[in-house]
């Protein structure tokens, strides 16, 4: 007869263990029903699966609840009338509530703020009485001795889990991962054993980054530097996060964060030289910042770290503006091409360190993007380690007024992960949490939160005055010691250290702060100007030049020979009708039996890349299939939803084709992208928007870091976003990728902005921007309708010849003599416009298309028009209201005369506040409006 798991409770809890015990060593040996509900305590969490032996301890019955066990209902009678087994049962109850919430009550603000007791922590709660503790109970499932009293285990309880670290991980569904980090804790009682050495190097990292802020303070008395005062145990816990790491075998380590602390880490954990901060604070070299660079605590710095057992590690600290937490994706962006370059998949060579303030990681949504992509095939980088540095204070604004949870960290309870509150002057329970933190990490891949609770000493920067507001925290932090001085006097007390150690460990940081100080103000100082080296050696950026531009064609045979390869399919694999006809026409296209649409020659492009072992990133809501279902890169089986990339039939070999359907995402995705483009110079990597019109959902990632990284930080993207853009009657979220705003951003030659219109256009783009050596972002406005229209199409021999053209002229123009307007568009517009000119039979209007808005082609539009005689009008003509689109940006560039020859004008809807109609009647309304003026037609 089987056992069944049904009702549980604390009489037959001995036999469930038993049960569980025989599991772990053969889940064959216990009945079918038994083994499910075993197996359904991992939670289908296969890589997991190896972390169960019989060695184990057993989860406590206060780590899972099967069925029928009682939950935290206070006991009503008095203790004394409890059998064994209902006290035990209360037991686990208590025990259990200390590792939910025992970090209500853990000692985590430097400050002392009062915290309330949840009575669940009270042993009087479950009826336990003066009488009970002093009886010994069985505690084997807790960590330490098999038996000990009550006293004993709430002490070892408190001690683990309500002292200077509070531990939140039962929001974790696994339970094997709870029962390792319980294991981890409690038999430490959640407390590190350091050596006298490991001692001196935080007391040393303390003196650095303490000493550090004073002598910045005294020598450039008012000036902003973001203060780390109050935080200083970040510089140890970053010292020993990146010694953890590197030891365990990560060799690239990329760090993110905001202003707070960055001269502090730059100076005293990236290697960058005092004397180049000190001279960027003097401000000594003007003429080297004209117009452009970054306030220097903005500033990003690349290093090479040697651990204590010799293994090198590679760290780079990103440039970040003052937009806090967008840094974050482009950070993992980074670490992800650096593990796709050394082939690691299993994601162990590579690691992140983003550390944000407490404000920002609550209140910016750009946070819970970040944490959403951490578990996502396309964006995993093996777990990302999150350093909160927990001022209590957000500029001015309190937690309460800041957000409506608990803890700043509660929005990441999405992730199965655990979230560690520490009390920054507690700097040995740092070093407990940073040890436990990696060590997760390098088992279970995953992130981890440290949230380290500290102050501000100086309000959010040197010129402001925190008593204002908070009148009565800067009461308390006026009489607070350093951490410094609190952790040295702790070792003081026990002989860890000698004070006479002490004192000459601050002594020697002043000393060289001081010989630095002189080094930068001297008159021959020379400043080491970064360039571009290792993986960027060979490119560059600056101003546009014609010998950037390579011939892009292809022979036809290979182009022919790409097509064929890219439509063949496993055997027996049966695509959708629709995406079989697809193929079928493409095929047709390989063999000159019909010209190429958009899609075609997009992936011909992007097979074309890979053939040359270049490798592919494309992300994007959709781009598997594509928005528009034009680009069928991924194909589905009918029958069993398979799926398959045909790019593998180019090149099957891992990391080259890396095509990823992303997330519901703008601003974290393509922040992802463009920090990934930063270490991939010579692939193609691609964002495409569902419609461009969502582009600005990302405006920050664009302004603050596509558009002016290289002015403010000299550092060089090749990044593609493809924003499909348009006015074909589908409202005014569905019409416009907002051109006008890249172009008003545009200056300097620092972005390519592009509307191609023809697929052979296309075809030569994408390969210019992967074989050129000049690097910038590009923007492409790409078609929707024009994706099957029946001129959009080009032939084989138009992709074989020559290269991409910024300007391509009227195939049909009057001669010259005969032009009476020159139409001047881009876009869709321009088929609209020859369709008319068709209709109508007009001889005299010149149609030309601008493929590239920015760098302006002035050159080659002067030579086409030439022969023109002076004094044509030349129109603008546009799809956009007047206030959008191009015609603001030529307008300022050409004033009321395009090139000084043409009287120069718009064709265009009217000024709006929104981009386009609702109603596709009206749509097609104004369009046709739109073309009558352009031939000046009169109803």
């Amino acid at each position: 007869m089987s056992s069944q798991p049904v009702s549980v409770g604390s009489q037959n809890l001995s036999f469930v263990e038993d049960l569980f015990s025989s599991y772990l060593l053969d889940p064959n040996s216990v009945d079918v029903e038994w083994r499910e509900y075993f197996d359904s305590l991992k939670n289908g969490d296969e890589r997991l699966s190896g972390g169960w032996t019989a060695s184990s301890p057993f989860p406590s019955r206060s780590m899972f609840n099967p069925p029928g066990l009682g939950t935290d209902i206070p006991y009503q009678g008095p203790a004394g009338k409890l059998d064994e087994a209902a006290r035990q049962e209360r037991l686990d109850q208590l025990i259990r509530n200390y590792r939910v919430r025992g970090h209500i009550l853990a000692s985590v603000d430097p400050l002392g703020s009062e915290r309330p007791s949840p009575p669940e922590l009270d042993p009087a709660f479950y009826g336990f009485g003066e009488d009970d503790f002093d009886r010994e109970v069985s505690t084997s499932w807790v960590g330490g001795p098999a038996t000990r009293t009550l006293r004993g285990i709430i002490n070892w309880l408190k001690q683990t889990y309500c002292r200077s670290i509070g531990a939140q991980f039962f929001h974790i569904d696994s339970l094997q991962v709870r029962l390792w980090l319980a294991q981890r804790m409690e038999e430490t009682g959640n407390r590190i054993k350091l050596e006298r050495s490991e001692q001196l190097r935080i007391l040393q990292r303390l003196a650095d980054a303490v000493v550090f802020e004073e002598f910045l303070a005294r020598k450039f008395v008012g000036a902003k530097s973001f203060s780390l005062e109050g935080a200083e145990s970040l510089i140890p816990l970053l010292d020993m996060a990146i010694e953890k790491a590197g030891n365990q075998g990560v060799r690239e380590i990329v760090i993110g964060m905001a202003h707070r602390g960055r001269l502090n880490v730059l100076a005293n954990i990236m290697g960058k030289s005092p004397r180049v901060i000190f001279r960027e604070f003097d401000d000594a070299d003007p003429e080297l910042q004209i117009g452009r660079g970054d306030v220097k605590y903005h500033l990003g710095y690349s290093w090479n770290w040697e651990t204590s057992l010799g293994k090198s590690v590679h760290l780079s600290l990103c440039f970040n503006p003052s937009h806090l937490e967008f840094v974050n994706t482009v950070a993992q962006g980074r670490v992800r091409a650096k593990m796709d370059r050394a082939r690691d998949f299993k994601r162990e060579l590579g690691a992140v360190i983003l550390i944000h303030g407490d404000a920002a990681f609550a209140g910016e949504g750009i946070v819970q993007e970040t944490l959403n992509l951490s578990e996502l095939a396309g964006y995993r980088t093996g777990g990302t380690i999150h350093i909160i540095v927990n001022n209590q204070v957000g500029f001015t604004t309190t937690p309460r007024e800041g957000r409506s949870t608990t803890y700043a960290t509660d929005v990441a309870k999405m992730l199965q992960i655990p979230i560690f509150h520490v009390n920054g002057e507690d700097p040995e329970a740092v070093a407990q949490v940073v040890n436990l933190a990696l060590d997760f990490r390098k088992k279970f891949k995953r992130d981890v939160v440290i949230d380290m609770y500290c102050y501000r000493r100086r309000g959010h920067n040197e010129g402001d005055e925190p008593s204002f507001t908070q009148p009565v925290m800067y009461k308390e932090i006026r009489k607070h010691p350093t951490v410094f001085e609190g952790y040295m006097n702790s070792l003081l007390n026990l002989r860890g250290v000698t004070r006479e150690e002490a004192e000459k460990i601050e002594k020697d940081r002043r000393e060289r702060l001081e010989a630095e100080l002189t080094e930068a103000r001297r008159d021959d100082f020379i400043r080491c100007v970064d360039h571009w080296g290792g993986i960027w050696a060979g490119y560059h950026g600056g101003p546009a030049k014609e010998a950037d531009s390579p011939i892009t064609g292809m022979n036809r045979d290979k182009m022919s020979q790409l097509i064929r390869r890219l439509v063949e399919l496993p055997e027996g694999f049966r695509p959708h009708p629709k995406a079989q006809r697809i193929l079928e026409a493409r095929l047709a296209m390989a063999n000159g039996e019909q010209p190429l649409d958009w899609g075609c020659a997009e992936v011909l492009a992007i097979a074309s890349i890979l053939d040359e072992h270049r490798p592919l990133r494309m992300s994007g809501q959709d781009v598997r299939r594509g928005t528009f279902s034009h680009r069928h890169a991924v194909l589905y089986d009918l029958e069993s939803g398979e799926a398959f990339v045909t790019f593998n039939n180019i090149i099957n070999e891992r990391g080259y084709v890396n095509l990823h359907n992303s997330p519901l995402s703008e601003a974290g995705v393509l922040g992802f992208e463009y920090g990934y483009s930063l270490d991939c110079p010579e692939g193609l990597v691609v964002w495409e928007a569902q419609f461009g019109d969502f582009v600005n959902a990302a405006q920050v990632i664009i302004d603050q870091f596509i558009a002016s990284a290289e002015d403010k930080w000299d550092r060089l993207s090749g990044l593609v976003m493809l924003l499909p853009h348009g006015f074909e009657g589908q409202g005014p979220e569905h019409s416009s990728a907002r051109l006008e705003r890249f172009l008003n951003l545009a200056a300097e030659d620092n972005i390519q902005v592009c509307q191609p219109t023809t697929p052979a256009q296309f075809f030569h783009l994408l390969r210019r921007q992967v074989l050129r050596k000049w690097k910038k972002p590009l923007i492409v406005m790409t078609p929707k309708s024009l994706l099957r229209h029946k001129d959009c199409v080009s032939s084989l021999d138009d992709l074989s010849e020559g290269r991409f053209r910024s300007v391509l002229p009227d195939p049909e123009a009057p001669k010259p003599e005969d032009v009476k307007q020159i139409l001047l568009c881009s876009g869709k517009i321009y088929y609209d416009l020859i369709e008319r000119r068709a209709e109508i039979g007009d001889k005299h209007s010149m149609i030309v298309r601008i493929e590239q808005l920015y760098p302006f082609p002035t050159k080659w539009i002067r030579e086409l028009l030439a022969p023109i005689a002076d004094g044509t009008p030349v129109a603008w003509v546009q799809e956009e209201p007047s206030n959008m689109g191009a015609w603001g940006f030529l307008r300022i560039r050409f004033g009321e005369r395009f090139l000084k020859r043409f009287p120069f004008e718009r064709i265009s809807r009217p000024a709006s506040a929104s981009p386009a109609t609702g109603s596709s009647r009206t749509h097609k309304f104004e369009q046709d409006l739109l073309l009558k003026a352009a031939f000046q037609i009169e109803d």
